[in-house]
């Protein structure tokens, strides 16, 4: 694999960044580099900023309103957005449905949300796991009843959603709902879309042990859903689900962030004071940094691997349950790290500290209170998206054939 970029890539490289230092704000940079949360509006103004030219749906072919980029162009966006400090992108609508829309839905359906998706002005959530249906996701319960009627065809939705990150900003929900009750499992699941302003759709926040308000329950209460929103065929909505969650847990791999997990790493290091020197001057602990640096590497070798078969026109396998996997182990890790680095300053729980408007005074160093929240935060992520157990099932049977 030849690495080395042509004056074209690095022209593009430079393009990016240059959009980047004059599109993001300096609060919302300050954030990503401190380990506060966003706002609404920090995804919002940079979202619709990337929309406005053309590269928030980046992952899109041009016959659907995207760049077209090759892989090259792909990996650099990326990489240089996470380096310049930039939100990640809520990947609801641009890396989750609108590849489904623009897959599975109709031309109608196309023309009436893809629009919205690629601009930023209409914002998504995702609407699979339920209480009881998480890593076993064909066990979901919430029901669709057809009903056509004088004021037409449509369905009625009830049950819940949780887990749904980004609900309360949403204006819109994509849902596998159960179509019938008597086909196995995965084959009475249809794929649904559903505007949360019907009567009927209610949130309820989770806050999350970093203190941040990510995640919600969705109670979904005679929703009355029209045909036409339904995606694909009824019944046949765990091929739109599958296809999704390829597509997802690609980006789970979370590689640029994992990378700049390091280089933050690396800083700490070199401030944090150790028997007269730094942490950078430990031997043991710069060996722990080089190794987890030689992991987020190979990962990146793994992703850009399967990004090179998407060019060639392949779609993401199985495969890409390894990068979930190693994606998530290496997030904790990197965790675990800053953890350790921070040392006794960790120990406080200062979750309020990375909130911009608090009033606290932090206890150590600044950069010592994200350390604790987000470890106990990133417990999460060999969870979402599908397990860590149901992955490596997923791997064993379908790539390995045991």
């Amino acid at each position: 694999m030849n690495l080395s970029l042509s004056p074209e890539h690095q022209a593009f490289a430079d393009e990016v960044r240059a959009f980047a230092r004059e599109n993001l704000s300096p609060a919302t940079r300050e954030k990503t580099f401190s380990g506060k949360h966003y706002d609404r509006d920090d995804h919002v103004v940079w979202q619709q900023a990337l929309g406005k030219k053309g590269w928030l749906a980046y992952t899109w072919p041009k016959k659907y309103g995207g760049p077209g980029w090759d892989v090259t162009q792909r990996f650099l966006f990326e990489n240089v957005l996470a380096e310049e400090g930039a939100p990640r992108i809520l990947p609801f609508g641009p890396k989750m449905v609108g590849p489904v829309i623009y897959t599975f839905g109709t031309e109608a359906q196309k023309e009436r949300f893809l629009p919205g998706i690629r601009s930023s002005e209409v914002s998504w959530c995702q609407g699979y796991s339920e209480p009881g249906a998480g890593s076993d996701l064909a066990n979901l319960r919430t029901r669709a009843v057809r009903q056509k009627d004088e004021s037409g065809d449509h369905y009625i939705v009830n049950g819940q959603k949780t887990w749904t990150s980004f609900a309360h900003w949403g204006d819109w929900i994509f849902c596998l709902v159960r179509t019938n009750t008597e086909a196995k499992p995965q084959e009475g699941i249809s794929f649904l879309l559903i505007d949360m302003k019907t009567p009927g759709v209610t949130v309820r926040p989770i806050i999350m042990t970093d203190g941040a308000h990510h995640v919600n329950d969705v109670f979904l209460d005679n929703v009355r859903v029209p045909v036409e929103n339904l995606i694909g065929k009824e019944n046949e909505g765990w091929t739109c689900a599958k296809f999704l969650l390829a597509n997802e847990r690609l980006g789970i791999a979370e590689v640029p962030s994992s990378k700049r997990g390091v280089s933050v790493l690396r800083k700490i290091a070199r401030i944090e004071p150790q028997d007269g020197g730094t942490l950078a001057d430990d031997p043991a602990f710069t060996a722990q940094i080089a190794d987890i640096d030689l992991q987020v590497q190979a990962l990146e070798m793994s992703e850009l691997r399967v990004l090179s078969t998407m060019a060639q026109g392949g779609a993401p396998g199985p495969e890409v349950s390894t990068l979930k996997v190693r994606g998530s182990e290496i997030q904790q890790r990197i965790a675990e790290l800053t953890m350790e680095a921070v040392g006794e300053y960790a120990q406080p729980y200062q979750p309020g500290m990375l909130f911009h408007d608090t009033n606290e005074t932090p206890v150590g160093p600044d950069h010592a209170p994200p350390a604790a929240p987000r470890y106990f935060n990133m417990r999460k992520t060999s969870i979402y998206g599908g397990s860590t157990e149901i992955q490596k099932n997923i791997v064993s049977k379908m790539v390995l054939g045991l």
